[in-house]
Formats: C-alpha cells, sequence, structure tokens
C-alpha cells in the first residue's frame, strides 16, 4: 500500500472519526448544562479547523498535490501524536 493510500485510510477512518467523536462529546455536555463553556467553544473551533486542514490534506491526495515522502513524514506525525495521545496530531498550527 503506498503512503498516500495509508495516509488516505488514517484520516478517513482515524483521525477524523476520533474527531468527530470527540465533537459530539462537547456537544452532549453542552445540551446537559445547557450552556457551552469558553474552552468547549475553543476547543470546538479547534477540532473543526483541524478537521478542515485534514480535508485540505485529502483533496492534496486526491489532486495528486502530495508525493510518498509528504505522506509518509504525515502518517509518522499522526502515528506519534496518537501513541502520545497528542490532540493536534503532529500538525503544527499556522501563525
Amino acid at each position: 500500500m503506498s503512503y498516500m493510500k495509508k495516509l488516505e485510510d488514517l484520516i478517513n477512518n482515524g483521525v477524523i472519526v476520533d474527531i468527530n467523536e470527540r465533537l459530539d462529546e462537547i456537544f452532549e455536555e453542552i445540551a446537559d448544562n445547557k450552556e457551552a463553556s469558553e474552552d468547549a467553544k475553543e476547543e470546538i473551533e479547534e477540532l473543526r479547523e483541524f478537521k478542515a486542514d485534514l480535508e485540505d490534506v485529502l483533496k492534496d491526495i486526491k489532486n495528486g498535490d502530495m508525493d510518498e515522502d509528504e505522506a509518509k513524514e504525515l502518517i509518522e506525525d499522526i502515528e506519534m501524536a496518537q501513541r502520545g495521545n497528542d490532540e493536534d496530531y503532529g500538525f503544527e498550527e499556522e501563525k
């Protein structure tokens, strides 16, 4: 399996699923509390931005705008983050 295919599978079947599950948890907490804390609002925004970044990566793969080396590096970052329970999966926030 190519690194790009592996990355695509990892994003679609792992990372995005995890993000959606966490968003569901946050929305359940908000529903239970009848309001959203500032932390919850911030986490929702960060998760939505991160998901959009991942969708951009998927577009790059589909459009051929990524090479195998880039895909391999992203896979390694994601796997390292998953082992360390790193919330941003190794992606750096753009300034």
